[in-house]
Formats: structure tokens, sequence, C-alpha cells
């Protein structure tokens, strides 16, 4: 059952983005090829899914159109890794096995990727098969769970800065909750939200306790 919910959340991402990205063909097609290059790099779209699966347990199956939803967070965490990925940040040069986008397109076009990605996100959340209210709610949750105020942006700020001491207990914590446990907890929020506006759960304290088990695995 777990490993066809899985294989099944894997398709209708990698479905949805194939469909809402632009071709590697596209001019500029530079631009469009990194995209491509860092978006099918064989991720399980495990975000996605959970996405999807907090969608299913409202509604008792899978609302119509919230792959794209997925895909749409899809693109968010891939310009994350990008970002993260680049010289000034962690400075990688393999993602699952294979080169970084700064490795294998240059660190400027790298950078705009990222960007696209992120613009690319927010286009496809306008247009979800929604509710207005219930889209300009996921539109906020995504963009407090991605900022800098026990975000991702404000996580990686503090890691960095943490980089060359011995932070303690509470800064750890903060990075792991900012980093990558808000997006994770944003991510079953928004999936109950897309099937039923009223039961919204953003201050549900179960939504909140999403994301733990991944802190210290960030990018799987």
């Amino acid at each position: 059952m777990l490993k066809e919910i899985l294989k099944q959340g894997q398709q209708l991402a990698d479905a949805a983005l194939e469909r809402l990205l632009p071709p590697g063909t596209q001019y500029p097609q530079s631009i469009h090829q990194a995209i491509r290059h860092s978006v099918f790099a064989g991720g399980k779209r495990l975000r996605t899914i959970l996405c999807m699966e907090a969608a299913r347990m409202i509604r008792g199956e899978l609302p119509k159109g919230v792959e794209d939803l997925g895909a749409a967070i899809e693109m968010l965490h891939t310009y994350s890794l990008i970002h993260d990925d680049l010289p000034a940040l962690d400075n990688d040069d393999l993602r699952r096995g294979r080169p970084t986008c700064h490795v294998a397109f240059g660190e400027a076009t790298a950078i705009l990727a990222g960007d696209a990605l992120q613009t690319y996100a927010y286009e496809v959340m306008s247009k979800l098969e929604c509710p207005a209210e219930a889209r300009v709610q996921i539109i906020e949750e995504l963009s407090r769970g991605t900022g800098t105020i026990e975000g991702m942006i404000g996580g990686q700020v503090v890691d960095l800065e943490a980089e060359h001491t011995r932070p303690n207990k509470e800064t750890l914590e903060y990075i792991h909750r900012a980093k990558t446990g808000a997006l994770m907890r944003v991510r079953s929020c928004i999936g109950a939200g897309i099937s039923d506006r009223r039961r919204y759960p953003r201050r549900d304290p179960d939504f909140r306790a999403v994301g733990k088990d991944r802190w210290k695995r960030p990018d799987v």
C-alpha cells in the first residue's frame, strides 16, 4: 500500500512538472535546460506526496488539481536546493549523484534557474482549481514557510552564521525547525487546505509537528 502511494505520488508530480515547465528547447534554452536538469534529478517527491496525502485525508480522494500544487512545491524545493549548493552557501558539486546546477551550467545560470523556479511556483499556485480564498491562504502559508521568520531562508541564514561556531541546542533546533521543518509542516497544511478551505489547519499543533523527523535529512 505504501509503495503504491509513493509510486503514484511520484508519477503524478513528475507528469505535472513535465506539463507545467517549459521544455528544454524553449528559448532561451540554457535556463530551461538548467531548470530541468535540477527538477528531474531523481527526487522521490516526498514533500509533494505529503501534501497530496493530506488532501486525500480530508477529501477522501485526491482533489482535482492537487498535482499542480504538488508540482509548485517541488519547484520551490528545487529552487532552494539549487541556491543551497552554490559556492557562496554549501559549495556542493554533486546532488543525487549528478553535477549540481552551477557546476553543469555556471553559477549565474544556476542563480537564475532557482529564481525562475520560485516565480513559476507562485504562477502555478495562482491558477489552482480551488476557491480564491484557499489560493490566497496557500500562497500565504508557503510564503511564510520560505521566509526569514521561522522559515526556510531564516533557517539558512542562522545555519551559515553558525558554521564556524559551536551552536547551542536552541540554535540547532531553530535551524532544523526553520530550514527544513517549516516547509514540511506547511506542505501538510496546504494539502488539507486545497481540499476544504473551512478545515484549513495552519494552527493545528498536529501539523506543526510534521517535519521533525526530516530535520536531520533535509535533502531526501
